[in-house]
């Protein structure tokens, strides 16, 4: 498996686990850095199952915001799946206002997200 700096990636029940070391992902080159990584795991494969675990995450730019909604769309294009969980209060706020929230599946916890698939 690669060596990723910006997310933790497990597999749990056929499910890629994603967790997000950075607290505030805001600079451009750690979000060219995420982005990478994140499409690296979703590039050539087809029916992947993502979830995305935000728990750490206090603060995410508006480019943070766009490579997930190209993520998105990757993972779609493939007929995957991905999800996201563990959004503080805050992050959900910010979604919510985006109306992001109407894009994503969001659960509030990594089991019932996992299940969900």
């Amino acid at each position: 498996m690669p060596n990723y700096e910006r997310i933790e990636v497990n597999d749990v029940d056929g499910v890629t686990l994603v967790r997000f070391v950075q607290r505030k992902v805001v600079d451009a080159e750690a979000i060219s850095l995420l982005g990478d990584e994140l499409f690296g795991l979703v590039e050539g494969k087809r029916g992947v199952k993502l979830l995305l675990n935000l728990e750490q995450v206090e603060f995410l730019s508006s480019a943070a915001l766009n490579k997930l909604i190209v993520l998105d769309q990757k993972i779609k294009a493939a007929e995957g799946t991905l999800k996201l969980c563990g959004l503080r209060p805050e992050i959900t706020e910010v979604f919510v206002i985006t109306r992001l929230n109407q894009l994503f599946d969001i659960r509030d916890e990594t089991t019932a997200a996992i299940a969900s698939f």
